[in-house]
């Protein structure tokens, strides 16, 4: 597969199951994963497991249908750029949000070895703030 098929399978497959599946396959053991500064899952996490506990395990129960819907990707050798919106909803405030975002990916040896999110974090805080 080339590195943008890779990146792909982590986005598009049939179900977010199907998309888990095709990152842990695809990621390396070490992976270095950046959430934005100021984004509420902000830091860098190595490997699999940190990236589960830090981020995924924490949308997946702080947050109603939250989802990365992508609109395009640009690829150059081993990077892949993957642009498109963030929505969900926080269960805590009920408070649905949209944000423009860019994920930024480094493959080597058809591994992912890089992880990078760039995003209007604003829009993702006001959501979690509560009504004023």
């Amino acid at each position: 597969m080339t590195n943008l098929e890779i990146i792909k399978s982590t986005y598009e497959g049939k179900t977010s199951e199907e998309n888990g599946k095709n990152l842990i396959k695809y990621a390396a053991e070490d992976i270095s994963w950046t959430e934005a500064k100021g984004f509420p899952y902000a830091g860098t996490y190595i490997g699999l497991q940190s990236v589960t506990k830090n981020v995924f395990s924490r949308l997946g129960s702080e947050w109603v249908d939250y989802k990365f819907t992508p609109e395009d990707y640009v690829a150059s050798d081993d990077k892949v750029a993957a642009y498109g919106t963030y929505t969900g909803t926080y269960k805590i405030t009920g408070k649905y949000f949209e944000a423009r975002v860019a994920h930024v990916w480094k493959l080597e040896d058809g591994k992912i070895i890089r992880f990078e999110q760039f995003v209007d974090s604003k829009l993702v805080n006001d959501a979690i703030l509560p009504k004023a």
